[in-house]
């Protein structure tokens, strides 16, 4: 028998093609619509961390704490995370008597206390941070494209694609910490060697970038801009570049980000945002995605508030995360089946190429939809090809960055054995530069390791994640890739040593070992 829920329960509530994930039952927002009449009962729900409302049917929900053990490993994501620390403080916060404490005809009363505790908590941290300014935390990137930090912590192994990746585990749960950081405690032992460490290493800074400033390719273009309105998901190293140059070529552009504030200086400049990526699908005609990794492109469109919630025929989608043949072929099949067009177009090149739109693009998918954004990629790119049926576009991106990895990695240990022989890493870049070896990439990287910085051009992690993809690529058809695989153990271990945000040069930091 389905279970009978009332407004104040703490629920696990899972949406189409997303994880379970945690919950209230609340009343419903003024602006969200029921649902016409369905076989099953409905319950809107407030979902934490995202902040979201949505009718969830009753068959798909169930019980917090009854099912929490049982769920709580059902999702590695940093949203996920951010989502269980934010209804464990709703808990903490309120007691035993949480259900009693609220007033059913206020939807948003029962999260004011919650805002005010974390904002309260992160305070409290700050300010015990000033205070034993002494003490240092030694912290890690524990999820690619999370954002979220954490001391290392004991390990299980996965089952992943990537076994590098692990789960943090503690004696309370696997999310949620007992130490006074909120975080998973560091790891001790003897079986913890110099290597298994991440340095004690700052993440690198990336110069504002001046959206107003129109670079000097894009003036020699003379682009006629399309009279659509295009939508821009995620501003990271390579959305906020190309973003700058739609608005520069005269396109009109409504953006959204996780984090909000990165939209401020693009709004300055002319754009619109959007409140949640549903709200930027609604307003635009074509809409651009480019996040982290697979699992965020999937987020964007499955999610709560996400793209298939106002998809049509009226809509188009292009997917310009780096993913692989089948993420992109389940995305163009759910944008298909709401009567939209899905295109994918990858994209060579680095966060320079990106803010000086010379950027090479990879498109397949709708014809249609490649011709209508003509123009865009005109602007973002020196070259456009259109690849065929979807997924030709990722098995070329991924072979291509395949063919980036080893090269790099190459260059590392190469310059690697310079130093170690004696040799100045400056006179083998300057020998190198006069043979057929030299090109613009190895020449940008070879400076890089010398210089030891690693500014972020291509993040360190993203191009571990092409790897790994391209491993995965290689499995299904039963290709052995010897030198990728081993290129991909390299470009992990700099990751774990605390470099997957600085740059893909940082792999020399593995290599000279």
């Amino acid at each position: 028998m389905a279970e009978v829920f009332k407004i104040g329960d703490l629920v696990w509530a899972k949406m189409k093609g997303f994880s379970p994930w945690p919950g209230r039952v609340s009343n419903p927002t003024k602006d969200l619509k029921r649902p016409a009449a369905k076989k099953h009962a409905l319950h809107c729900i407030f979902f934490f961390g995202t902040n979201n409302y949505a009718w969830i049917e009753e068959s798909q929900i169930k019980p917090y704490f009854e099912f929490k053990e049982q769920l709580i490993k059902s999702n590695k994501s940093g949203a996920f995370r951010d989502a269980l620390e934010a209804i464990e403080d709703f808990i903490r916060s309120n007691g035993d008597k949480f259900n009693d404490m609220i007033d059913p005809m206020d939807p948003d009363a029962e999260f004011n206390k919650l805002r005010e505790s974390v904002s309260e908590k992160k305070e409290s941290k700050s300010k015990n941070k000033k205070e034993h300014g002494g003490s240092k935390i030694v912290k890690r990137t524990v999820t690619e494209g999370s954002g979220i930090t954490m001391p290392p912590a004991k390990k299980i192994r996965s089952n992943s694609l990537d076994d590098g990746e692990h789960q943090i585990v503690n004696d309370v749960s696997p999310l949620l910490s007992t130490n006074d950081t909120g975080l998973a405690s560091p790891r001790k032992g003897a079986a913890c060697n110099l290597l298994d460490r991440p340095a004690n290493i700052s993440r690198p800074i990336t110069p504002p970038l001046d959206v107003e400033s129109v670079s000097q390719t894009l003036k020699q273009k003379n682009i006629l801009p399309s009279a659509l309105k295009f939508g821009f998901l995620g501003l990271g190293i390579m959305g906020s570049g190309i973003v700058k140059n739609l608005l520069n070529s005269g396109h009109s552009v409504i953006v959204w980000n996780r984090t909000p504030d990165k939209c401020r200086d693009f709004v300055k400049a002319g754009a619109e945002q959007g409140q949640t990526p549903s709200d930027v699908i609604l307003a635009a005609d074509i809409t651009f995605s480019c996040v982290a990794d697979p699992q965020a492109a999937k987020d964007m469109v499955f999610g709560n508030c996400g793209v298939l919630l106002e998809t049509s025929s009226a809509k188009g989608y292009v997917e310009m995360t780096g993913i692989d043949a089948e993420t992109s072929q389940d995305i163009a099949e759910a944008i298909n089946a709401k009567g939209g067009r899905y295109l994918e177009a990858q994209v060579q090149g680095s966060k320079t190429q990106a803010e000086e739109g010379t950027l090479v693009i990879l498109a397949a998918g709708d014809r249609s939809l490649f011709d209508d954004c003509q123009s865009c990629f005109k602007a973002m790119g020196k070259n456009s090809f259109y690849l065929g049926e979807v997924g030709n576009a990722s098995k070329m991106n991924l072979v291509l960055q395949l063919m980036a990895g080893v090269t790099l990695a190459g260059l590392a240990e190469g310059m690697a054995l310079a130093d170690r022989a004696g040799l100045q890493q400056k006179d083998v870049l300057e020998v190198l530069e006069l043979t057929s070896l030299a090109c613009p990439t190895i020449l940008e990287k070879g400076k890089a390791i010398i210089e030891g910085g690693f500014p972020t051009h291509l993040p360190l992690q993203h191009m571990q994640k092409d790897l790994k993809l391209s491993l995965y690529m290689g499995d299904q058809l039963e290709q052995p890739l010897p030198l990728t695989a081993s290129t991909n153990e390299l470009f992990k271990h700099a990751k774990r040593l605390g470099y997957g945000e600085h740059d893909a040069s940082a792999v020399y930091i593995r290599a000279r070992f």
